[in-house]
């Protein structure tokens, strides 16, 4: 027989008692295991593997599952901010159990809940009740990427947004390349400036974004472009798009996220030579 540990384990870290019964897992078993510091017992019918990370334990505690972005990045999705609290999936109308120092924000939205982590899907959704819409476009880009949300998902996702957002999952893409790319190129969207992304051209390669035909906009990352060499092969490129007749604008992480008045002021300035 499984012991509990490996039990919780195989339920993500956290797990109610009745959850673990029909693995033959005892009260009995699970006293012990508690008792020897193998799992912890979070409240009354609550255990966790030692393991699971805090944030998971105080959902539990709190009497739901972690939700929005947190739990997205606990699934691997891009998330433009992180919360400062645990946000806790109840389902429609769980019971809440405050806690010590409980600053749990509290989601009661429709749905089957079980203890531990949010499905992708649902972590969308309560994110763009709680962050608002690049938050949630760059995350639902960063989820379709990488194949965490199928059809059904997307489908349920768009249903479950409020109709005047639902725009952005019809805009979202599949091959959107960052999570800072997606928020760029919602920007861009709603300027109404005409965008071309991930375009291929002779001699310079593949670029972020080309606007209006004309204009090369490159958007790196904190970890891209770093190095003499990389810089030598950024100017390369450049060069060469200059000789085919594009203007290349190229703005990092921080200028985009704490500095876009500057960064518009340039793509507006470049959009209106090219158009002379």
């Amino acid at each position: 027989m499984p012991t509990p540990l490996l039990l919780l384990e195989h339920f993500g870290g956290i797990a109610r008692g009745v959850q673990l019964a029909p693995f033959g897992c005892t009260r009995r078993n699970l006293s012990d295991a508690v008792r020897r510091g193998e799992v912890l017992r979070l409240r009354p019918g609550v255990f966790a593997a030692p393991a699971s990370a805090p944030a998971l334990r105080a959902a539990a505690v709190h009497g739901g599952a972690l939700t929005c972005a947190s739990a997205l990045r606990m699934h691997g999705v891009w998330v433009l901010e992180d919360d400062t609290v645990p946000h806790v999936w109840l389902g429609a109308a769980g019971r809440t159990h405050t806690h010590v120092s409980c600053r749990c924000v509290e989601h009661f939205r429709p749905g089957t809940m079980q203890l531990g982590l949010a499905p992708v899907d649902l972590a969308l959704v309560h994110s763009f009740r709680c962050h608002g819409e690049e938050f949630f476009f760059a995350a639902y880009e960063s989820a379709w990427r990488q194949r965490l949300i199928g059809r059904a998902a997307r489908s349920r996702i768009r249903s479950a947004l409020p109709a005047g957002a639902r725009w952005l999952v019809d805009l979202a893409r599949e091959d959107a390349d960052s999570g800072l790319e997606s928020i760029v190129r919602l920007r861009l969207h709603l300027l109404g400036i005409v965008v071309q992304t991930q375009r291929t051209i002779a001699d310079v390669g593949r670029v972020d974004f080309v606007l209006e035909g004309r204009v090369i906009l490159e958007i790196d990352g904190r970890e891209n472009h770093d190095g003499p060499s990389r810089r030598h092969r950024d100017l390369l490129r450049d060069a060469r798009a200059s000789r085919r007749g594009y203007e290349t604008l190229r703005f990092d992480y921080a200028m985009v996220l704490h500095g876009w008045p500057t960064v518009l002021a340039a793509i507006l300035a470049a959009l209106a030579r090219a158009r002379a």
